[in-house]
């Protein structure tokens, strides 16, 4: 009689843990658009989320609520916050650490404002200016120097800013200076983190098919931004947000100072 085999049986490998298990990201304007996308994402490889939002609670109430269903213990909470006011980008900071009672390990500034009347530099009012300035620009700053004084070894920040800083089309220059003025902030910042493990890096979507784009074009402005792109459509919010998923992995880690263009070709 053979003897039986003494070879165990084989077992499937154990599951391969999150990218980002239970670490900590801000994503500011996370509840729209593709600062919703990226919120989803994050959450998808195991962060933990606090998602900003400045005045629609019920989009920012229903994303959490979205993200919760799938555990037992919440993993998304949504903050108020105007990100242009120094004290309530510390308050955004402090409920961070605090509802997740843990350092911070990710900060993603989605937040920005597009004026959608698309004037000319000379028609472009001052208060319409300062306001794109006050988000885009100042927001970011906020942001990013509250992250680069909390977020420890490994951190990671990514700033969304556009492929327009680049393409520099008419009716554009207020928000494509803005987002310039951020582009420079953030390789500075990358060098200034020297030391401290921190990588700082932009991701520059061009046309995606987002409340923000669509607003103000007619149909003639948007079949144009289709025919000029070489893939032959407007990018998606999927599109972009593993982008981001990858430069705050530890994938990511040796990518720093760069501004990766997401834009099918279009600039």
């Amino acid at each position: 009689m053979a003897e039986a085999s003494s070879t165990p049986a084989t077992q499937p490998p154990p599951p391969s843990p999150l990218k980002l298990q239970d670490r900590v990201a801000i994503v500011t304007g996370g509840s729209r658009g593709i600062g919703r996308a990226i919120s989803l994402h994050l959450a998808s490889l195991g962060a933990k989320l606090i998602i900003n939002y400045t005045s629609n609670s019920t989009q920012a109430n229903l994303l959490t609520t979205q993200i919760n269903s799938t555990s037992s213990s919440p993993r998304a909470v949504a903050v108020q916050a105007d990100i242009s006011d120094p004290l309530q980008v510390i308050h955004l900071f402090d409920t961070a650490e605090s509802s997740f009672n843990s350092p911070i390990h990710i900060l993603v500034n989605s937040a920005g404002v597009l004026d959608s009347s698309y004037s000319s530099i000379i028609n472009t009012s001052v208060d319409d200016f300062d306001r794109t300035f006050r988000v885009n620009t100042r927001g970011a700053f906020l942001c990013c120097k509250e992250a680069g004084k909390r977020l420890g070894f490994g951190g990671r920040i990514v700033c969304m800013t556009s492929s327009m800083v680049v393409g520099l089309k008419p009716g554009y220059g207020a928000y494509a200076a803005s987002k310039a003025a951020v582009e420079a902030m953030v390789k500075v910042m990358a060098k200034e983190m020297k030391g401290k493990g921190i990588t700082v890096n932009c991701v520059a979507p061009g046309p995606v098919a987002t409340e923000m784009f669509y607003e103000g074009k007619t149909e003639e402005m948007v079949v144009r931004a289709i025919a000029e792109c070489p893939l032959g459509r407007l990018g998606e919010v999927e599109d972009v947000a593993p982008v981001v998923g990858f430069l705050v992995s530890e994938e990511g880690g040796w990518v720093n100072g760069q501004v990766v263009r997401v834009n099918g070709g279009y600039i």
